[in-house]
């Protein structure tokens, strides 16, 4: 039996194999945030002189990507993305996902939605049929906070300030709990609507392309 490290291994193996195949010199490689995403960070540095630009979803991947001489770029210099690689705290079968347990969710949307390909890497334990069994994270103006915890309440969730957490963009994170998400596309716009919201850990309207699920038998690759 595998180990969780073991799996998230692999999965970010499969990404690096699937990415180096698709390298070319004008190549922009968006990079997301979180222990798959760590490890992926990690073996893309093997091949760095082939890697002409990455654009990181945090602070914290930016300086593991210049910490193994990866060149960083502001999103706004570059023309575009090709293809993102990041992980999932769910993920179903249409490839939705529910992220943001590292509190990175906001530029992580950004990336994604810049992103021609959208390359989630997870361990099988992430895929559900239902997502919302991970708390949903959702990125708040701190002077909302009460506000915005009101009105999650009024849609069915439990949400809870995680305290000690500053995201990169100065803001607060409530997990909502207790909150099962069978229309994640419907859910997704109703808290984004709620004034004072930045964004919700729901990527159904921008959901993965490609899957990389690492399990017991290998890593499977799941297309929406």
């Amino acid at each position: 039996m595998k180990s969780q490290d073991e799996l998230k291994q692999a999965a970010a193996a499969a990404a690096f194999a699937y990415v180096r195949e698709r390298l070319d010199e004008r190549s922009v490689i968006g990079i997301g945030t979180g222990s798959t995403a760590n490890r992926f960070i990690d073996l893309l540095a093997g091949v760095r002189a082939r890697v002409t630009a990455t654009v990181a979803s945090s602070e914290a991947s930016a300086a593991r990507l210049r910490g193994h001489g990866l060149p960083v770029f502001d999103l706004n210099v570059v023309d575009g993305i090709d293809i993102y690689v990041d992980g999932a705290d769910e993920a179903n079968a249409a490839l939705q996902l529910i992220k943001g347990g590292g509190a990175a969710l906001t530029r992580e949307k950004i990336v994604a939605a810049v992103a021609r390909e959208f390359v989630c890497i997870a361990d099988e334990s992430k895929f559900v049929p239902v997502l919302g069994g991970f708390p949903l994270p959702v990125e708040v103006i701190p002077m909302a906070r009460s506000h915005v915890a009101r009105e999650l309440v009024k849609l069915g969730g439990n949400p809870v300030y995680r305290q000690g957490v500053t995201t990169d963009n100065g803001n607060i994170i409530l997990d909502v709990y207790d909150f099962a998400l069978p229309e994640p596309l419907e859910t997704e716009a109703a808290i984004n609507n709620i004034v004072g919201v930045v964004t919700n850990g729901i990527f159904a309207h921008r959901p993965a392309d490609l899957l990389l699920l690492a399990g017991a038998n290998g890593v499977r690759e799941l297309r929406a």
